[in-house]
């Protein structure tokens, strides 16, 4: 399913020109992919409901010419309308008609554009962080995704390529470390994924919507007895509307009845949205949770290094494991489990342990030359050309 989400996406924005990133897992695609699209095409739908449309229609007294109908209408759908129920007798007293105006049906498109935006600027500030961490993880787990696919050897030189450039980006990283400002940076762009997307994205999810508040329990109520929503009280179809028309030095109010086919709309969309927004907050719920123990706990990093040197045959025994150890908390750390852990989202388990094989063998190397260079010093004729 998300291969093929991702590719009907990528589809679109190849039409659109625009490319897809691979920085992000699923859940992150979820919140700030589909549900940003997902969002913008109902404003859009609203939208034209609204403005090319009829999104009221009042009954008016039969003196009323073409002119007065069509004032009606716009002073109706601008000053908003007010919901009495047909077994309920209108009030006389205007202040509690007032208490049952509607006032949210015009800003529907405001905002679901704003809840789009919500859910669009964690994705924003992962990336503007990310550019400033010293790792191009969109470049990386690019070729790691496409890596593949392709042929043998064109497959071993990506892999060849990715490992060198993990390797020059985490040598970066430990040659900035000293410096404390480049530190925290690189640290909240590597975690701002887990951290401030995810939970954003949480937080959007609960922005205090009218039309969320509809559904709750009475929808599935509705759902499991079959009952049909025809008498909505947050979406009701037929509202009531005051208004005065000034004729010389007199005015005269009139009370009509009003039909919205656009609530038709806004209640089938947030009705789908709620279930939708339900089901993506389980989903990040459990990502957020997931992430977070991977980030919290070393153990967890080590065990899934080791899993894939195992994969690989590299892992032996005793001084290995502890190597190994050595290898995820000191040479990968945060950052590289982290990327590693993208490329597994995005592509297999078989790229990401030949990656994690490659960069194995290059922090092995790199750890004899350190020890012959730490060696030579205890024989005597090297000590003596080290001095002169």
């Amino acid at each position: 399913m998300s291969g093929r989400m991702d590719s009907i996406i990528g589809s679109v924005g190849r039409v659109a020109n625009v490319k897809v990133r691979n920085d992000d897992d699923l859940n992150d695609r979820l919140n700030h992919l589909y549900t940003t699209g997902i969002l913008i095409i109902f404003t859009v739908v609203v939208s034209a409901r609204q403005y090319v449309g009829d999104p009221i229609r009042c009954w008016c007294p039969a003196q009323f010419t073409g002119a007065h109908v069509d004032y009606t209408n716009n002073i109706c759908w601008i000053s908003n309308t007010y919901y009495i129920p047909m077994d309920f007798i209108v009030p006389e007293d205007i202040s509690r008609r007032n208490e049952r105006e509607l006032t949210y049906y015009q800003w529907v498109p405001v905002v679901l554009l704003l809840q789009a935006l919500m859910f669009y600027i964690p994705c924003l500030l992962w990336r503007l962080l990310n550019g400033q961490s010293g790792i191009n993880v969109d470049r990386i787990v690019s070729l790691a995704s496409e890596a593949q696919y392709e042929s043998p050897e064109v497959r071993m030189r990506t892999i060849k390529y990715v490992v060198r450039h993990i390797d020059r980006c985490l040598d970066n990283q430990r040659e900035s470390r000293h410096r404390c400002c480049v530190k925290l940076r690189h640290v909240l762009s590597a975690k701002l994924s887990i951290l401030c997307g995810k939970r954003y994205a949480v937080h959007a999810e609960r922005l205090p919507v009218h039309g969320l508040q509809h559904v709750r329990l009475q929808v599935l109520e509705d759902l499991v007895t079959g009952t049909e929503w025809t008498a909505s009280r947050r979406f009701p179809r037929v509202t009531m509307c005051d208004f005065e028309i000034r004729q010389m030095t007199n005015n005269h109010r009139y009370t009509v009845q009003c039909v919205l086919p656009i609530n038709l709309f806004n209640e089938k969309i947030y009705i789908f949205l709620w279930f939708w927004l339900v089901f993506v907050s389980m989903l990040t719920c459990y990502s957020f949770t997931s992430w977070l123990w991977h980030m919290v706990f070393p153990t967890s990093r080590v065990h899934y290094v080791r899993k894939f040197l195992k994969i690989m045959d590299r892992l032996g025994t005793g001084p290995d494991k502890k190597l190994a150890t050595r290898f995820t908390m000191e040479y990968l750390r945060h950052d590289g489990v982290f990327t590693l852990r993208l490329i597994g989202k995005n592509s297999s388990d078989i790229v990401v342990a030949e990656i994690v094989s490659g960069l194995w063998d290059m922090y092995r190397s790199k750890k004899s030359i350190q020890i012959r260079n730490t060696t030579l010093p205890t024989n005597g004729h090297e000590s003596e050309g080290e001095d002169v």
